[in-house]
């Protein structure tokens, strides 16, 4: 059975809201964590597929690990992270490291990977085109608007010929680093979570792995073009507060995402369009 708490866009507003305020208002967490290591391990995580692989732990495997693990489903990229900070959960599953690296550096936050799990490869998707070289001349694209999922978009179609970027643009790419487009590509920037509702709306949208899943489409059949696994920096990891990582929770909880049998799980349920990365 799970255990998952869903929060309301209420509770996540003021849940930010609250972090901002302690945030203006003291410096003392900089980088100190909980020596508290007492009750349930309390993990944020996306729906799709994180908090599945983690309710999969929870239901077979947590308890022969003696480990007490309770489930936080967050359908924003912000408040995982606000909440692992101040304190509200004690780790968190949902990122990739362009991503933490790029957070942690315009908030103020201090938080670690602990060990990564799986890829959820980013793809182009479209209800009008069957293929990425029928999308027309002017035809309108969404990407995500963070700047480390717009820039991993924009790369993800720089990578298939769809447009040119300015060499070394990295992590921080935007549409205004686009040197050729060929086929005049317009860019309509929508918060990540947002981009599988598009698809009716725009001729293509790139979605995040997770999001493709929750929305019903299938990246490794669906996708028009899809990200290479090989190499790729976006694998997604359990992360915490610095300091946490002693935490024995997380120790058992890292032993347990990178078992054999969460690795079976993955390749079963997904079906390659999520990707054990060890």
């Amino acid at each position: 059975m799970r255990n998952t708490a869903k929060l309301t866009t209420a509770l996540l507003a003021a849940g930010a809201l609250t972090f901002a305020l302690s945030a203006c208002g003291s410096d003392k967490g900089s980088s100190s964590a909980s020596s508290d290591y007492s009750g349930p391990l309390v993990v944020a995580a996306s729906p799709t597929p994180h908090a599945e692989i983690l309710d999969y732990v929870k239901d077979h495997l947590a308890k022969k690990a003696g480990l007490d693990l309770e489930v936080k489903e967050f359908t924003d990229y912000v408040t995982p992270n606000t909440a692992t900070e101040d304190g509200s959960v004690g780790a968190n599953y949902f990122q990739n490291q362009p991503y933490l690296d790029d957070f942690n550096k315009k908030n103020g936050t201090h938080i670690v990977p602990v060990v990564t799990v799986h890829l959820e490869p980013l793809g182009l998707y479209s209800h009008k085109v069957k293929s990425a070289d029928a999308l027309k001349s002017g035809a309108t694209v969404a990407v995500p608007n963070d700047s480390v999922n717009e820039a991993r978009a924009l790369k993800l179609l720089a990578a298939n010929g769809l447009i040119t970027l300015k060499s070394g643009v990295g992590n921080e790419a935007t549409p205004a680093d686009i040197t050729k487009n060929p086929k005049k590509l317009k860019f309509k920037e929508l918060e990540a979570a947002q981009t599988p509702r598009s698809l009716d709306d725009v001729d293509a949208a790139v979605i995040n792995g997770n999001y493709a899943i929750s929305s019903g489409l299938k990246p490794a059949k669906d996708a028009l073009i899809l990200e290479s696994a090989t190499n790729n920096p976006y694998g997604n990891f359990l992360a915490v507060k610095k300091g946490n990582e002693k935490d024995p929770r997380v120790k058992k909880l890292a032993k347990l995402l990178t078992s054999p049998e969460v690795k079976k799980f993955i390749e079963d349920k997904y079906a390659g369009s999520v990707i054990p990365s060890f």
